[in-house]
């Protein structure tokens, strides 16, 4: 009798850890988000201090060029983060990038602006966003890494969502700080000083979640700590460029296939969409961060959901939604949104484009997260995804804004399906669904207690790789 209670127990007492520690982790990576949109959210409003342009276009175009700077730091973020991850462990590599995303949160928030250095002051903000970049290049792969390995076993693409829930939950806090300073503040107040709140706002929450940080548990055990610093002959080490090269290019190439289309259709229908709404469609300021704030408020309550469904059917089915719906409506969507002047019907649309994408944001970390062991896993999730990341998803805002400027912006539209199309044959042809993983052979298997005979030889194959 003892025995049959203690099970329900023993899996209670795994929830409840896993709980804790996710939390810790997603909290530093909704601020870590927050400061990093801030940037584009408000960029209307400080742009004029920064850059000589009295067209507002050409401003917005110099203002999202810098914001597309700070993508180029993240392969370097994610290499040094990602060794830092795997060498000494993902509670340290966190606690670092969330304390430099600090300090450039405050920096901008007291930055003096042309009128005082004058040229100085573009170059210190394009400093502080490469510092950013960088920061975020490590937080991205190693907060998925670790919120994977927190999870439990049947419940990864459910708890691992929340790295998601929290990357949109801090562009939508970004927005709701837009909002109601919108409401709070004139808008020579906001254009003047205003817009320097929200960067107080993000330093302050970052030391925050640097206090909450410290307790988190390392998902790395002591003795694969341990052997990230045996050197062995002939044998490449954990974490290393030369491990993930010589045994893991093949996944790695996978990664980024995987976030190549997922990273555009993303800062399309959550980032950039705001200047085409305001620009494009001609929609007002005000009504455009309402919109933005409830479609992603609603995106980001359906993270979980999508992340449960993932549980019960496999992750596959999801990214292949996300790339057939993307293929098919990414013009249509986009298309009728050029044309609308109706709130509502911006918001619908908007969301339409949002609903396509939590196919892929859901559990895009979890997936990534699979494809490699623990001994490079921060390593190979942050590269990949950064590599693609910074070539594609990083510069739609330039993109898009060049072509709004250009009058093309039928292109932009066949940029995106292009894109998504890429990676839904990709997601058609190198994934498999329900199969044995690396998270598998280390934590237990997600979706059976017992697999088949093939399923037991491949898990084999996966721990001696």
């Amino acid at each position: 009798m003892s025995t049959q209670q203690a099970a329900p127990l023993s899996e209670a007492a795994q929830t409840r850890k896993a709980v804790s520690n996710i939390l810790k982790g997603s909290a530093g990576n909704l601020v870590e988000w927050f400061d990093l949109y801030v940037y584009t959210v408000f960029a209307a409003y400080f742009q004029s201090h920064f850059f000589n342009s009295s067209d507002d276009l050409q401003a917005g175009l110099e203002a999202m060029a810098v914001f597309s700077t700070s993508f180029l730091m993240r392969p370097i973020g994610s290499w040094f983060f990602g060794r830092y991850a795997d060498r000494k462990g993902r509670k340290a590599a966190l606690t670092l990038s969330v304390t430099l995303m600090s300090a450039g949160s405050f920096a901008i928030a007291i930055l003096p602006t042309q009128d005082v250095i004058g040229l100085w002051a573009l170059i210190l903000l394009v400093f502080i966003r490469v510092v950013q970049g960088f920061s975020v290049g490590g937080e991205y792969g190693t907060s998925a890494t670790y919120m994977s390995e927190a999870a439990t076993a049947k419940r990864r693409g459910f708890f691992s969502s929340f790295q998601y829930v929290t990357l949109i939950g801090g562009q939508m806090l970004a927005l709701l700080v837009l909002v109601i300073l919108q409401n709070t503040m004139s808008k020579e107040d906001l254009t003047a000083w205003g817009w320097r709140i929200p960067f107080a706002i993000g330093g302050v929450a970052a030391l925050v979640v640097l206090w909450l940080r410290r307790s988190m548990e390392e998902t790395l055990s002591a003795d694969q700590l341990r052997a990230a610093h045996v050197k062995v002959e002939g044998e490449a080490q954990p974490g290393t460029m030369k491990l993930l090269f010589t045994k893991h290019w093949k996944p790695l190439l996978i990664c980024i296939g995987i976030t190549l289309g997922g990273t555009v259709a993303f800062y399309t229908y959550t980032n950039f969409i705001l200047k085409f709404m305001n620009d494009t469609s001609g929609i007002a300021k005000t009504d455009t961060s309402v919109i933005n704030f409830w479609a992603l408020f609603i995106f980001m309550l359906l993270q979980p959901v999508y992340g449960m469904l993932s549980d019960k059917i496999g992750r596959k089915p999801l990214l292949i939604w996300f790339g057939v719906t993307g293929v098919l409506f990414t013009w249509p969507l986009l298309s009728t949104l050029a044309g609308t002047k109706d709130p509502f019907v911006a918001f619908l649309l908007m969301f339409g484009g949002l609903l396509m994408v939590g196919g892929y944001t859901s559990i895009n970390a979890l997936v990534k997260a699979e494809l490699f062991p623990a001994s490079i896993r921060a390593l190979g999730v942050g590269l990949g995804y950064a590599i693609a990341n910074s070539l594609f998803g990083g510069t739609v805002p330039l993109i898009g804004a060049a072509l709004q400027k250009s009058g093309q912006v039928d292109m932009f539209f066949t940029y995106v399906t292009a894109a998504i199309f890429i990676s839904l044959l990709v997601y058609i042809f190198a994934l498999k669904n329900k199969k044995p993983t690396h998270l598998d052979a280390e934590q237990g298997n997600a979706f059976a207690a017992k697999g088949t005979a093939k399923d037991d030889d491949d898990k084999k194959d996966l721990v001696n790789a």
